[in-house]
């Protein structure tokens, strides 16, 4: 997806403020303001990435909060890369507070090093060992996006 076009959640929720109330939050300038660049992006997000955006209106503490309570509710959720750096997209429509539904893959590309969630790219479904049970899984496929080709 480009830059400029919008994404499935930004067709369903055509303002922040719908946002956060489907998902049971206040809405808050902080709140407002974070989503507000999330909706701007077509890839995910570090903390750095987000912080720097809103340094000038909002402390780290309010930005942390607002992250977790974000990942909380079902509103974003938590991408890693090869670095390990721990980045965030927007959700699904279908996430909620009780359970996170991600399966899909996350592709980064080795020119840009954006990571960007591919909804349409399902994980196959895994046959573990009996007695384990995947509470959360992460698929991260690298090579170049449309964007850098």
């Amino acid at each position: 997806m480009s830059q400029g076009q919008e994404t499935p959640y930004q067709q369903m929720y055509q303002s922040q403020v719908e946002l956060l109330k489907s998902h049971k939050l206040r809405t808050t300038s902080s709140r407002s303001a974070i989503l507000k660049f999330f909706f701007k992006q077509d890839h995910a997000l570090s903390y750095s990435d987000i912080e720097k955006e809103v340094a000038l209106n909002f402390d780290r503490v309010t930005v942390y909060r607002t992250l977790k309570s974000f990942v909380d509710k079902g509103v974003i959720h938590k991408v890693l890369d090869d670095s390990g750096s721990l980045k965030y997209a927007l959700c699904n429509t279908d996430c909620s507070t009780i359970e996170h539904h991600h399966d899909h893959v996350h592709f980064k590309c080795l020119k840009c090093n954006q990571t960007s969630c591919l909804n349409d790219v399902e994980v196959p479904p895994l046959n573990l060992p009996k007695g384990y049970k995947v509470r959360e899984l992460n698929v991260l496929i690298q090579g170049i996006c449309n964007t850098c080709q």
